[in-house]
Formats: C-alpha cells, sequence, structure tokens
C-alpha cells in the first residue's frame, strides 16, 4: 500500500503546518531584528557601530535560519521517500523499491534474476482465522524470506500474498534457484502464529536477464508472473523458470479468447449429439449434448483447447447457458430421449443459474423430466454444504443430476450416498484398463453394484469395442456411450438416426410410425 496516497493527504497538510510555522520562526526573527535597526537609525537612536553588528548578527540569523530549512526539508523528504518505498506491513521494500533498484542495476551489466513469489492456500487463512492472524502469517513470512535470502538476495513484499527476491551478480539465477527450493522446504512445515499453526504453499515463477541483454525490471517482473501461473496451474508447491513459450502460449491463448468472443456473438458454435444406448433395447435412449467450434476458415478448435480458456477468462458461462438454451430447442421434439447437458463449476456456483435454468425451460417448453445435468466432483469437494444446496434447488426443477467421469477422482461411497446422483457415468479410462486388467475388472462391477444399491442408473463412456461392450452389459451397466456405437453428430443426423430406429421399432411393434420434426439449425 502507498502512504502517500492513503493518508497522504492528512500528512501533506500536517508537513504544511510545520513547515509554515518553522518559516515564521526561522525567517521572522532575522527579519524583525533588520528591521528594527533601521527604525533606530532613522530615529537616531543607535551608532553606526551597532547598527553594524545588529546587521551581521541579522545576516548570520538570516543564513542559519535557511541552512537549518534546507536540512530539516532534505531529512522531511527523506523519510518521505523511505516510507514510499517500504511496505508498512513487514518493514520490507515495496514494488516501487524493486523498480527504482533494479534500475540502478541494469546499468550496471549483471546477470539480475527475478522471483515471484506466491502463496498458496492464504485465502483460507483469512477467511477461516481473519485478517489479524492474515497479517501475522504475512510477517512471519516475511521473516522466513529475509532469513534465507540473508547477503546473497534482496526480498520485497508486493502486495497482499505476493513476494519478491531479487538476486544480481554472476550466477544469479543459480542462487535464486537455492533460495526458491529453501522456501518450498521451509514451507513444507506449517508456520507458527500466535500459537496456532499455519499451513502454506508457495507457487514461484522465475526470470533472469543475462548480461548485456538488458531486460528492464517490469519485464522480467512480468515473465515471472507468467511463470508463477504456469507453476499454479502445474500443481502449485513448485518453482517454474519462464521460457519463451510461456508467451507464445499466451498470445495464442488471447487469440483464442477473442476469437471465441466473436463466435460466441456470431453463433458459430455448434451443439453436437453422442447417442446413449440402451444396453436391454440396443437402442439410443438419451444423447449427449456435446460443444463444437469450427472457424469460419474451416479450422477446428477442440473443446480440449477452448474451454479452459472461457473457464478461466470466465466466458464459460456465457456458453454454458447457450449450449443449454439450443439443447433444449433442439430435443424438444425427440421423444422420449433425455438429454445430458455439461455444467461446468462456475455455472453452479452461481446462485442465478436455477432461475437461469427456470427461464429456458419455460422459454423453450422441454420437459425437465428429460433434462440431465452433468457435472464433475470438483464442484463438490469445495464446499459440500453449498454444492448440497444448490443441487436441490435444481433437482426442484424437475432434472436429473448425473456425477461425470467417475472413477478419476475421490468420490467415495459416503460421498455418493450424500449427493444422490440420478446416474453415474465411469470414465472411459475404467472402461480401457478392465479390459486388460482382472483387478480394475472387480472395481468397475463393483462401483456399478453401488451405485444400483444407492438407486442410480449407470452409464459407460468411451466405449470403442466389442469387448469394452461385453464388460460393460456384464457390470450392469444401464447405458452405453462410445465410437463403437456413434461419434457426436449434429442435430438433423440425429433425427434420421432417430428416425431410422423408430421406424424398425414401428416394425417391430406394428405400431404407427412416430414422426421426429425435421428443424433448421441456426
Amino acid at each position: 500500500m502507498n502512504v502517500l496516497s492513503t493518508g497522504g493527504g492528512a500528512l501533506r497538510r500536517f508537513t504544511e503546518i510545520a513547515v509554515s510555522w518553522r518559516l515564521a520562526l526561522l525567517f521572522g526573527v532575522p527579519t524583525a531584528i533588520l528591521v528594527a535597526m533601521l527604525v533606530a537609525e532613522r530615529t537616531g537612536g543607535a551608532s553606526r557601530a551597532w547598527n553594524g553588528v545588529v546587521l551581521l548578527a541579522g545576516i548570520v540569523l538570516y543564513c542559519a535560519a535557511a541552512i537549518s530549512y534546507v536540512s530539516r526539508e532534505w531529512q522531511e523528504r527523506r523519510r518521505l521517500e523511505r516510507l514510499a518505498l517500504t511496505d508498512s506491513l513487514c518493514d520490507l521494500p515495496n514494488r516501487r523499491a524493486l523498480h527504482a533498484e533494479s534500475a540502478n542495476e541494469e546499468a550496471d551489466d549483471a546477470e539480475l534474476a527475478i522471483a515471484l513469489i506466491d502463496l498458496d492456500g492464504f485465502k483460507l487463512v483469512n477467511d477461516f482465522y481473519g485478517h489479524s492472524i492474515g497479517d501475522r502469517t504475512v510477517k512471519a513470512f516475511a521473516e522466513v524470506l529475509v532469513d534465507l535470502c540473508g547477503d546473497s538476495a534482496r526480498a520485497y513484499r508486493l502486495g497482499g500474498d505476493e513476494f519478491a527476491i531479487v538476486a544480481k551478480g554472476p550466477l544469479a539465477g543459480n542462487i535464486l534457484e537455492g533460495i526458491c527450493r529453501r522456501v518450498l522446504a521451509r514451507l513444507a512445515s506449517p508456520l507458527m502464529v500466535e500459537h496456532r499453526a499455519i499451513g502454506l504453499g508457495a507457487s514461484i515463477g522465475l526470470a533472469r536477464a543475462q548480461p548485456g541483454r538488458g531486460a528492464s525490471s517490469s519485464n522480467l517482473l512480468r515473465q515471472a508472473d507468467v511463470a508463477t501461473s504456469v507453476a499454479k496451474a502445474r500443481g502449485k508447491g513448485r518453482l517454474t523458470w519462464f521460457n519463451e513459450d510461456f508467451d507464445r502460449d499466451r498470445a495464442e491463448h488471447q487469440a483464442i479468447d477473442l476469437d471465441l468472443r466473436a463466435a460466441l456473438d456470431r453463433e458459430e458454435l455448434q451443439v453436437h449429439y453422442q447417442p446413449l444406448i440402451d444396453c436391454t433395447t440396443g437402442r439410443v435412449s438419451a444423447v449427449e449434448a456435446l460443444l463444437r467450434w469450427e472457424r469460419p476458415d474451416g479450422m477446428r478448435i477442440g473443446p480440449d483447447k477452448f474451454i479452459p480458456i472461457a473457464e478461466e477468462t470466465g466466458l464459460i458461462e456465457a456458453i454454458g447457458l447457450w449450449v443449454l438454451r439450443r439443447a433444449c430447442r433442439d430435443a424438444r421434439d425427440w421423444h422420449g430421449i433425455k438429454v445430458s447437458v455439461n455444467v461446468s463449476v462456475a455455472q453452479l456456483r452461481n446462485t442465478q443459474f436455477p432461475l437461469q435454468l427456470g427461464q429456458i425451460l419455460e422459454e423453450t417448453g422441454f420437459p425437465a423430466e428429460r433434462l440431465e445435468l452433468e457435472l464433475t466432483e470438483t464442484f463438490l469437494v469445495g464446499d459440500p454444504l453449498v454444492a448440497g444446496r444448490n443441487l436441490e434447488m435444481l433437482r426442484d426443477f424437475g432434472v436429473g443430476i448425473v456425477l461425470d467421469d467417475y472413477g478419476t477422482g475421490y468420490a467415495s461411497i459416503g460421498f455418493l450416498r450424500r449427493f444422490r446422483f440420478e446416474k453415474l457415468k465411469l470414465d472411459r479410462s475404467l472402461i480401457v484398463d478392465a479390459a486388460g486388467d482382472s483387478a480394475t475388472r472387480t472395481v468397475m462391477s463393483s462401483s456399478v453394484e453401488m451405485a444400483k444399491a444407492l438407486g442410480m442408473q449407470v452409464t459407460a463412456e468411451g466405449i470403442e469395442t466389442e469387448l469394452q461392450a461385453s464388460l460393460a452389459r456384464n457390470a450392469g451397466c444401464d447405458q452405453m456411450q462410445g465410437w463403437l456405437y456413434s461419434k457426436a453428430v449434429p442435430a438433423a443426423d440425429l433425427e434420421r438416426q432417430l428416425a431410422i430406429q423408430n421406424e424398425q421399432l414401428a416394425k417391430i411393434e406394428h405400431l404407427p410410425v412416430r414422426p421426429i420434426a425435421a428443424k433448421k439449425l441456426g
């Protein structure tokens, strides 16, 4: 926090008052003496010798006053400059000091290395213990940092839970990396703050400028910040050196983000549907809505690339609502076919989502009992109480809740009992491994039995071979989904599949064919 911007007005006012009084005293006295001397001379009340003495005394006092004023002003300015360059909580140099000092070091043409440290889990400390303990935790970490830096490097607090370390000179990068590794090792044990054991981690990004390459401190700090983001994305609790690929990735990231926003505005996105096959009848009983993006130049961008970007930028909520609305419109006349739509964590955490869901169901006329919302356990494990309440609000509309990717996370029997999903989808990896491993087959069969006991249907995802299909049927799965049966296809293609299925069913049962309404894809 910059002391000149917070409380700076009061400080400046106080300084102005102090300076004005000092000026009055320091310059007023000599001036009064000179005036008195002139008056005395005019009235003949003093000799010329005495006037000379008084004049000399006045000049001396005047010079002394000027020197004293300049000295005090210089001291005051130095004090304010120090305050402006120092973090008030930790008494460490701040971001402004880092840039000022690094600018001087850049001119020395020596190797310069910067590490940016972002504390993992600090928000939980503030939320659980309060900001007072949070501040003490920051101070405790600052002391650790100063101790580990010693005389080899200099520590800074940039604000909040962000710190920096700067090393300069030969092998600066090696020295800095060694310090950062000791920081991570130190944080492996809790910090003791007022008899409390506070557990923290750190994500650390490092960047360096070799002698003669002239990188500014602001650019080095930016590179370290990028590397910190990469460290967090790779699992936190680690250090990562910046490399040029990170900038290329971010440029691509930004380009995709801008193109994705334009595609959403122009409705260039598409929803395809992958059939779910009933294990008993072999017919399509449900479909999963899957988002697809083909740019005007014909280039296809995979969801594994653009969905994470949409989640990071916050665009995922708008995209999620668009997919939900489109799926409900497309599937309204697919009688007897349920539709599964993936719902993001951001949507589920949005208190307005139940209202948005209700509006879409009313607007499209889609029956709520035919809609299934697929979610992953990421949303559930963060705050189970809030998650449980939100799911019940969604169930009040009559929709089904499906747990996707089961077998890849931490979901336990207690977890499944608590949330009572309508359906469980076994992850493709479980199906693939079960084909060649008896232990995995046992796990898969046990998972299906457990889900059945809790009243859940089970879908096997990623079925690509007859062997996998046979394993899923023998394990007791209700539905199968995968390329063995069909890839995700546009709504018009799916309608043709459903029409053929209805015709075949009508021939078998000697029933009139129920037409499937063909709709235009907008």
